[in-house]
C-alpha cells in the first residue's frame, strides 16, 4: 500500500513538473500582454475552492519562484562561464543566492500589497494580505526576469553588452513602474502623477530594504 501511494505521489509530481512546460510560458505571455487582467485574475481565483484555483495558469508565487530559478540558470550557464564572479561569502552558495533573490524580489510585491491595504484602511493580517500579494507576484515575475537578465549582461566585459544590460534593466523598471502606476491609479482612485510617485517611493523603499538586508547578513557573517 505504501509503495502504491509513493508511485501515485511520483506520478502526480511528474505531471506537475511537466505541466510547467505548458503553463509557465502561457502565464508569462498573458502577464506581459495583459498585466492588469492577470492581477485581477489572481484576485478572482483566490475566491474559488483550492482545487479550482489557477487551473489554466501557474499560481502567482510559484510563477515568481520559477522565474527566479530560470534567471539563476541563465547566470550559471552564461555569465559565470564568460566572466568569473566572486560574490560575497554569504552568496557563494547557489542555494543561498537563490534564496536571497527569492526574498529580495518578493519584497516588491509585499510592499505594494501593504501600501494598497494601508491606503484603503484595511486591517493587515494573513488573510487580507494574501490577495493583493498574490496579484502583485504576477507582475513582479517579468520584472525580476528582465531586471536579472539586464544585471547579468552588465557583468560581461564588453561595452556593448553592458550598455544592452543597462537598457534592458531600464526597460524592465519602466514597464514595472507603468503597470503599478496604472494599478494604483485605478484601485486607489489616485491621479496618475500621484500614483507614479507612490510607486516610485515603494520601489526605492524595496531597494533600500534589500541593500540593508544584504549588508546586515554580510556584516553578521563577517563577525561570526
Amino acid at each position: 500500500m505504501d509503495f502504491m501511494r509513493l508511485l501515485k505521489s511520483l506520478e502526480e509530481l511528474l505531471y506537475e513538473l511537466a505541466s510547467w512546460l505548458v503553463f509557465y510560458p502561457m502565464t508569462m505571455w498573458r502577464t506581459l500582454r495583459r498585466p492588469q487582467a492577470m492581477m485581477r485574475y489572481a484576485d478572482v481565483e483566490l475566491a474559488d475552492d483550492v482545487a479550482e484555483q489557477y487551473t489554466d495558469t501557474l499560481s502567482p508565487p510559484l510563477f515568481l519562484l520559477i522565474t527566479l530559478l530560470i534567471a539563476h540558470g541563465f547566470e550559471l550557464a552564461l555569465v559565470r562561464q564568460e566572466t568569473p564572479w566572486a560574490p560575497p561569502s554569504f552568496l557563494a552558495s547557489d542555494a543561498n543566492l537563490l534564496m536571497f533573490r527569492a526574498v529580495a524580489f518578493s519584497v516588491f510585491p509585499l510592499l505594494m500589497a501593504l501600501a494598497l491595504l494601508r491606503h484603503r484602511g484595511i486591517r493587515i493580517d494573513r488573510n487580507t494580505l494574501k490577495r493583493p500579494f498574490y496579484s502583485q507576484c504576477y507582475v513582479a515575475a517579468p520584472f525580476a526576469l528582465l531586471a536579472s537578465a539586464g544585471g547579468l549582461l552588465t557583468r560581461i566585459d564588453t561595452a556593448e553588452t553592458r550598455l544592452a544590460g543597462l537598457a534592458l534593466f531600464g526597460l524592465a523598471t519602466l514597464w514595472y513602474l507603468t503597470v503599478e502606476t496604472r494599478w494604483f491609479a485605478r484601485h486607489l482612485d489616485l491621479p496618475l502623477p500621484r500614483a507614479a510617485f507612490k510607486v516610485t517611493v515603494i520601489l526605492f523603499e524595496g531597494l533600500v530594504a534589500i541593500l540593508l538586508a544584504g549588508a546586515a547578513i554580510a556584516y553578521g557573517l563577517a563577525d561570526a
